[in-house]
Order: structure tokens, then C-alpha cells, then sequence
């Protein structure tokens, strides 16, 4: 039975009840899961740290010291310093302690302190991030999407706050997630249902209407997309790092796909008509505000009969000033010709027209502005938000594509326009198939050992698209600088952001246990002499877990370098010879993360 299965019916439910209860009775004798001690235990104190210390039979010497980007850059002899475990939680681009200095400059009433702020390189931090105490290996998919270890999210808040919306719940040293949510509190799958019989007039389901790639607005801990999966519909769930603490670390930390966002000032890292559905449950954004500036990058982002779900006080309730914001969103919608196609249970469902006859009749009646064609051909990277509505892209009806697997071969015109033929396409698509197989069998582990998965130049997403039989989901993140190939990837029916390698990524420490980097860093030279090799490194090891992989692919001197600089990293490093797209002998290093501890 296949993971979707396991999720789906009855039995399945079944079969994992009996699962969790072995895990229940396993976690305290050890026995189900990798071992978890730290392999090194690097010592706090300077007069330790400054010799070489040991654990077992291994042997470093980096040093516990809170370290500053430097130019020159230099990393010292002994290898890279590790930050104090009080920034075992560090992400660089949403750090309280450097927004706080920004904030007379932001627009606090857009929230614009919620939006990526990256310090400039001397502000940066230049020390390896280490694990909390007590950090374990997690538990893997698809357990994960139910327990995790609590000391791993050692955050007490969101189970206050919002246990009895069944978030989550603390079992012992674990973090339990029974699927709940704050409009579906007795469970996602009742509220999935619900909203498959309001989209297809109660005659079927989400894949009835042509959901195939959801958008998840304010996610919380990402179980509304987690409860998606069955039905094999992708989740893009994102929330900002605000007073629902480390929200989008618990959804990381479950294995479920989402990142650190917010929805302000700037579009999202996000192409045009990539979702075919929007989903806000009580996501405390403000779509009646600055004229509806929001929901015009909900249209952006919605493909031809797309939907935006509601699920928010506004749509029901008659009381304090949600009729007044009711009325603001109508007035709005209409605007952009969205048709409300229903309304019940707490929730509203608007539905974007496919036909563009409406909105051309709302822009001679000065209701509505189109955007400039021109500036929507760019990556959708640190744009400012335009209140204008931008034309369909080439999806003119989400339900003529397949569904997955054969939607991952679907060819983009998209990529026509950028050069790149259908045959080359179809090679790229064969040649990954192939590396996957090769990749996993020289990392030597298991399918479910590796759950959360990035590639950090995922090119057209043939790496991704070889990946689909695997149980893990798959990031996949094209460089701000290339060509936007996002838009064919989200054809294919995978998800992914724009990304500059430039700066560090919106996520958590831990977040991934295996990054694919192919000719990456070659790129990054070509774009930008300050961004260096150890900079991209550094953020690496961050975003990675404890026995995580690396797998790199480059030019020659390039993966010189790093095979040096690896182990002051506290990387094990080997390299493999495998033939590349021309058929001939190519190096790839295959990276793996030590298992470390300060102690």
C-alpha cells in the first residue's frame, strides 16, 4: 500500500493506528528509529574548544564562538566556528533583534516587518548553527505527519493557544497533530470534503474541480495541506515567523512543504497562474485594506478558474465591522470579476473567470488597471505589490491537464519561448531518472530515510519529476538571475519558489534532509562577485539536518574547493564519477552533514 493509500481509507487509518502504536511503545526503548546521540559534542568553554576534543573515536577542533561575516573572508584553520546554542534557531532573513532597528522605515500598517529583512554581509552571522539540546534525528514519513519530538520544536505557545482547535498536543516527549485547524478544529478531511461539495455542487470532490496545486495562506502548522496529499493535490503553505511561534517550523519539522512568507508590500517568490486554488482560514491578512492590493496578487497568482477559499468571521458573522469588511471584499472581487459561487459554514469560495471578457469590460470602466505585460515577464523577486490585474498565463483551463504522474511530463510553451525544445526537454526528463537511481544507491540508505528535499537550481524540474515515486516532497527553487522556468515546473504539477543565493533562504535550521545543487554555485560567480562559495556553503549546513545530504554538481575547480573546505564544516565528503547529459564522465561529491552537539 502506497503512503497516499496508507492516508486515504479506512483500513489505511487503521494500519496507522497500529503503526503509532508500536512507535508509542518503541520511542522509550530506542529501538524504531536511527540512533540519536550526537556523533560529536563540541565543548562550550574557550579553554576546551581551543584543543582538539573528542567523542568516540571522531576528533575536531572548531570552537563555540558567535562570529561575524568578515572581508576578506577567512575560516579559521581549527574549521568553521559554531554559533551559541541560544541561535540554534537562527534564520538571518527574519532575525527580531535587526528588524527591530528597521522598524521607523517600514510600513508597519502593511506589516512590512513581517517580509524578508536580509542585513547587509558584516551583519551577517558566520558560524555553523547548532542544534537544540537534546536535539534528535526525526521521526520519518509518514509518521511525522502525526508525532514529532517535542525537543526538537521546543515551542510550548501554539499548544496553549491553540489546542482546542486541535493544532497540536503535547504527549510526553512528543508533539502530537490530530489534523485540526482553526475553521476545521474536528479535522481537515471533513473540512477538504466540504469544500470538494462546494466547488462541484455537492457532486464530488477537489480533483473533481481541477484542483491539482493549492496555495495556503497562513497555514499554521500545514495540515490542511498535509490532509490534501491523499488526494494528490501539492501544497504550497506558507506563514510569517509572528506571534504563532515556529509555526512553519513544526509543518518542516512533520515533513510537509511550506516556508517562512508573508504577504505585505512584495509579490510572492511565486510565478503567475501557478495555483489552482487559494486557501486563507482565518490567515489574519487584511484583503479589504490599500484598496485590495492583496487580492490582486491572489489573482496574480490564480490560474483561469482558479479559487480563492475564505474562511474567515468577514464571511459569516453579522457583528462589530466584519459586514462593513464583507462588503469592501465583494466590491473588490467584483472588481476583478471573481464570481462567488458559494457561501456556508463559515466559509466563502470565489471562483477567477476564465473568459477575459469581463475584466476588459472593467478596465474601460476605469474599475480595474492592467499591469504591465512587460514587467510580469520577470521573476517574481523582491517586486513591489501593483494594484493591477495581470493577464491569464498559457494555463487557459487547469482541468485540460493531466493528473499526476502524467502531468509531470507536461512540455510548457513557456520553455518554447525561452528556446528550449521538446526533445530537450524529454532528455532532461530521462537523464534525471536515471542520477536518482544512481544518487541512491551511493548515499546507501533507505527511500524513507529522506522525507523534506530541495533543489537549489531545479532548472526545467526533471530532478523533482524523477523523484515522484519517492515519499518525500520536493522544493524546487530557480535562481532570481535565470530565466523564469518556475512557470513550466508548476505545469508539471511541482512546487517551488524564486530564490537569490545571494542571500539565505526563509526557512528554519533543519529544515531539509537532502539539497541537490547542480552547477549552482558556477552560476552564482557568473551574477555576483560577492556572493562567495563559503557563503552558499554556510547557508547550506543551516538549512540541513543532522545526517543530511549534500549532492553537488559543478566545475572542476569548483568542487575542488569544496571537497577542502568540507570538512571544517563538519561534512564528510566523497566523490563519485557519473556521466552527465553529453554521455561523458562527470565528478559529483555526495556531501553528508555530521551529527553534532554543543555540550
Amino acid at each position: 500500500m502506497g503512503i497516499n493509500g496508507l492516508f486515504a481509507d479506512s483500513k489505511g487509518g487503521q494500519t496507522l493506528m497500529v503503526g503509532l502504536i508500536l512507535v508509542a511503545a518503541c520511542f522509550y526503548a530506542g529501538t524504531l528509529f536511527a540512533n540519536n546521540t550526537p556523533l560529536l559534542g563540541i565543548p562550550t568553554s574557550s579553554s576546551a574548544s581551543s584543543s582538539t576534543s573528542s567523542l568516540g573515536s571522531l576528533s575536531f577542533t572548531n570552537r563555540v564562538s558567535q562570529t561575524n561575516r568578515r572581508t576578506p573572508l577567512a575560516i579559521p584553520q581549527s574549521g568553521m566556528n559554531v554559533c551559541p546554542i541560544n541561535l540554534n534557531e537562527h534564520i538571518p532573513c527574519h532575525d527580531p533583534s535587526y528588524v527591530k532597528d528597521l522598524l521607523p522605515s517600514l510600513d508597519l500598517s502593511r506589516k512590512e516587518e513581517l517580509e524578508r529583512h536580509c542585513p547587509p554581509l558584516e551583519k551577517r552571522l558566520f558560524c555553523l548553527v547548532p542544534p537544540p539540546k537534546d536535539y534528535k534525528i526525526p521521526i520519518k514519513w509518514p509518521i511525522s505527519r502525526d508525532y514529532v519530538w517535542r525537543s526538537n520544536v521546543n515551542h510550548t505557545h501554539l499548544a496553549e493557544v491553540k489546542g482546542g482547535q486541535n493544532w497540536v498536543h503535547e504527549k510526553d516527549r512528543l508533539w502530537w497533530f490530530p489534523g485540526g485547524g482553526t475553521h476545521f478544529k474536528h479535522g481537515a478531511l471533513e473540512y477538504i470534503q466540504r469544500l470538494g461539495n462546494m466547488t462541484t455542487n455537492e457532486t464530488g470532490d477537489l480533483r473533481n474541480a481541477g484542483v491539482f496545486q493549492v496555495l495556503d495562506v497562513g497555514c499554521g502548522v500545514a495540515s490542511f495541506g498535509a490532509y490534501l496529499l491523499p488526494f494528490d493535490i501539492q501544497t504550497m503553505s506558507f506563514a510569517p515567523k509572528d506571534g504563532h511561534e515556529n509555526q512553519i517550523q513544526f509543518a518542516l519539522e512533520r515533513g510537509i512543504g511550506a516556508m517562512i512568507a508573508a504577504i505585505s508590500t512584495k509579490q510572492l517568490p511565486y510565478p503567475t497562474s501557478s495555483f489552482d486554488m487559494v486557501h486563507c482560514s482565518r490567515c489574519r491578512v487584511d484583503w479589504h485594506e490599500n484598496d485590495g492590493i492583496l487580492l490582486r496578487e491572489v489573482d496574480r497568482l490564480l490560474r483561469p478558474d482558479g479559487y480563492f477559499v475564505y474562511s474567515a468571521p468577514p464571511a459569516y458573522r453579522k457583528d462589530k465591522d466584519y459586514p462593513v469588511i464583507w462588503d469592501k471584499l465583494m466590491n473588490i472581487t467584483t472588481a476583478m470579476c471573481w464570481k462567488l459561487i458559494a457561501k456556508k459554514v463559515q466559509t466563502a469560495i470565489w471562483i477567477k473567470p476564465g473568459d477575459q471578457t469581463c475584466v476588459q469590460e472593467n478596465v474601460e470602466q476605469n474599475l480595474i488597471q492592467i499591469c504591465d505585460v512587460a514587467d510580469d515577464s520577470k521573476p517574481s523577486w523582491n517586486k513591489p505589490l501593483h494594484n493591477c490585474v495581470t493577464k491569464s498565463g498559457e494555463i487557459s483551463n487547469p482541468n485540460k491537464l493531466p493528473p499526476r504522474p502524467e502531468r509531470l511530463s507536461v512540455y510548457s510553451e513557456s520553455l518554447s519561448r525561452l528556446g528550449i525544445s521538446r526533445e530537450q526537454f524529454a532528455t532532461d526528463t530521462l537523464f534525471w531518472q536515471r542520477q536518482v537511481e544512481q544518487y541512491w544507491m551511493l548515499m546507501n540508505v533507505n527511500k524513507t530515510e529522506i522525507r523534506n528535499v530541495m533543489d537549489m537550481n531545479a532548472l526545467w524540474g526533471g530532478f523533482a519529476a524523477a523523484l515522484n515515486s519517492y515519499p518525500v516532497w520536493v522544493m524546487n527553487v530557480v535562481p532570481s538571475t535565470m530565466d523564469d522556468t518556475l512557470t513550466a515546473i508548476y505545469g508539471r504539477g511541482l512546487l517551488g519558489a524564486f530564490h537569490d543565493w545571494c542571500e539565505p533562504f526563509s526557512t528554519y535550521p533543519r529544515s531539509y534532509d537532502l539539497l541537490h545543487a547542480s552547477y549552482l554555485f558556477s552560476h552564482n560567480k557568473g551574477h555576483n562577485n560577492n556572493c562567495l562559495l563559503e557563503d552558499v556553503m554556510l547557508e547550506m549546513d543551516r538549512m540541513l539536518r543532522p545526517e543530511g545530504f549534500i549532492i553537488i554538481r559543478d566545475e572542476e575547480r569548483i568542487m575542488s574547493r569544496i571537497k577542502d573546505l568540507a570538512p571544517k564544516f563538519l561534512w564528510d565528503v566523497n566523490s563519485y564519477q557519473l556521466r552527465n547529459k553529453h554521455n561523458e564522465n562527470e565528478s559529483v561529491l555526495i556531501c553528508r552533514k555530521k551529527f553534532w552537539a554543543i555540550v
